[in-house]
């Protein structure tokens, strides 16, 4: 047993290390204070801090700061991390110091026995990895790197997609007339096409709104280290990193307005987060109007068909659930709880630190992925298969009394609602109601009823 451990040394004394483990002392003191959830932390925020600690690095060498060959060290640390390194090297709990200091250590320990091993060089974790940075400014700094390229990465691009395969199947449905509703009950005619065209103006908005976010992500609490003064760090350090950072992963970042606020506060995570649970509200309605339309096939609306993916029911033979619709309001419900947690998250700034930061990151990259994926299923696998049952739409318009309100203009409120009660309590078709209850010929009514023309909107007549 003694020989699958190492003893390694801190600042609080000697640990046992796992023999084979790449992080350190400190880490392995994380892990055994923290065995709360067995969650870690997403891979793409330990990738951010990754990419920060190559980008300080670069530019403590630039500014003279950090030894040629220790800066080469530790950049070519950062980019030989490989998918089980991630997997097996960066354990520490979500539920840990609210500074998110043990994952930046672990990070910075990993990063240092590489360097060392790989180099031959001496490389400390704090004195070489973490120069002109402290835990206070690279976790903040992180949230907003691993959120900012998750939204330019997967989400945006995935809103996008959805957004096409809802244009496109508007186009496609622009002649199909159905019942508009409003209260779950009948309302005047639309287009299946302007139904389904409101989606896609709900997600195209929120994609546009989660857009607006990005400029204010791309400041970074970077250079700030323990409060926003800069102490131990060069005072050209900030900007040097973000051009770094910038040229590393592709995307302009820089350093915050005010590098105090950076780190006191989560007010953009919170701000992204609140656009995220816009998108969940929006994904939420148009799953349900999915659930609604394709609700039957005999004793609900029936208007539309979606795909049969699996069985919906291990007693009900042939019985066939709106999986995906179900799904992905699942995945909207998480994001909106997701959003009180952030909130509260946030508002635990105390002083100069925001304490909850492992949280706010956690949380937020998995809103953000949940949502990613949503949206492409939702497209690939709901909007861009359903089929449309035109005839129960058609028999459905076709009985609709809402069709009087055409008749306002003409006749008045007072008799169109005496017309309408009629053919609710007759059951039978407006036009023949009306032919009996006014003076208007048959052509006209016509007209006045046309389904389509009613969809058109403006003035009847």
């Amino acid at each position: 047993m003694a020989g699958s451990f190492r003893t390694e040394k801190d600042s609080l004394g000697e640990v046992l290390v796992p023999k084979d483990a790449l992080y350190g002392a400190q880490t392995q003191r994380a892990l055994e204070n923290f065995p709360v959830s067995g969650s870690r932390l997403p891979t793409d925020f330990i990738r951010a801090i990754v990419l920060i600690k190559k980008s300080a690095a670069q530019a403590n060498s630039d500014l003279g700061l950090l030894q040629g060959q220790l800066a080469n060290a530790i950049v070519a640390a950062c980019d030989s991390l490989t998918e089980e390194d991630f997997d097996s090297q960066f354990p520490v709990d979500i539920y840990q110091t609210g500074s998110g200091t043990s994952s930046n250590m672990n990070v910075n320990e990993v990063l240092a026995r590489i360097a060392a091993r790989d180099s031959g060089l001496a490389v400390h974790p704090n004195d070489h990895v973490n120069m002109s940075q402290s835990s206070n400014d690279v976790i903040p700094s992180a949230i907003h790197v691993s959120a900012l390229l998750a939204v330019r990465d997967h989400l945006l691009p995935a809103l996008r997609h959805l957004h096409t395969a809802v244009g496109e199947r508007a186009a496609a449905l622009e002649d199909v007339v159905k019942t508009g509703r409003t209260h779950l009950m009948d309302a005047v005619p639309m287009t299946l096409a302007q139904e389904i065209g409101a989606w896609g103006a709900q997600v195209e908005s929120c994609r546009e709104r989660i857009r607006g976010t990005l400029p204010r992500l791309a400041q970074l609490a970077q250079g700030g280290t323990a409060i926003g003064t800069g102490l131990n760090a060069h005072p050209d350090f900030a900007q040097r990193f973000a051009q770094k950072l910038s040229n590393n992963c592709g995307q302009q970042f820089r350093p915050a307005d005010n590098l105090f606020a950076a780190i006191a506060c989560q007010d953009t995570a919170v701000e992204l987060s609140g656009q995220l649970k816009v998108l969940a509200v929006a994904l939420m309605k148009i799953a349900n109007d999915l659930r609604w339309m394709n609700s039957g096939p005999l004793a609900g609306l029936g208007e539309i068909e979606l795909q049969a993916l699996q069985p919906g029911s291990s007693i009900m033979p042939g019985k066939v659930n709106p999986v995906i619709a179900e799904s992905v309001a699942m995945v909207a419900a998480r994001v909106i709880g997701n959003d009180g947690t952030i909130a509260l998250a946030g508002q635990s700034g105390n002083f100069q630190l925001n304490v909850m930061l492992p949280l706010v990151a956690h949380t937020l990259l998995e809103s953000i992925r949940l949502l990613s994926s949503a949206a492409r299923i939702l497209a690939d696998r709901a909007i861009a298969g359903f089929t449309v049952n035109r005839e129960r739409i058609e028999q459905a318009l076709s009985r609709n009394p809402i069709l009087v309100t055409a008749l306002n203009p003409v006749i008045g409120y007072a008799r169109a609602a005496e017309i309408a009660k009629e053919a609710y309590r007759s059951g039978r078709p407006i036009l023949d109601v009306a032919l009996e209850m006014t003076d208007l010929d048959e052509e006209t009514l016509r007209k006045l009823l046309d389904p389509v023309r009613l969809a058109q909107g403006g003035l009847i007549g």
